[in-house]
């Protein structure tokens, strides 16, 4: 990400945090504490992104009728099978 595309977060944070984030940037994982702080982040937009999708998945299944859940599940069982393989997290 560009420098024009950051925003400026100065803040502490709890000692454990901030080695894990250090440990980060040791290994590897990330080229510098800004990027293992966005790294950390992402990673818990990502998971509730999949826990509202999967709210909203339920919510829906749960208003149709029996004969539309039918035809979702094989329309899921479907695309399960076209999928396979496919590691949506590294996709773009």
């Amino acid at each position: 990400m560009s420098k024009a595309g950051r925003a400026k977060l100065s803040t502490t944070v709890a000692a454990e945090n901030y080695q894990f984030l250090v440990a980060l940037v040791k290994r590897g994982e990330a080229a510098s504490l800004a990027e293992a702080v966005d790294e950390a982040v992402e990673h818990l937009r990502r998971g509730e992104n999949r826990r509202r999708l999967a709210k909203a998945t339920s919510e829906y299944l749960d208003s149709l009728s029996p004969e539309e859940l039918t035809e979702e599940q094989s329309l899921a069982a479907s695309l399960h099978e076209a999928a396979k393989g496919v590691d949506f997290d590294r996709e773009l």
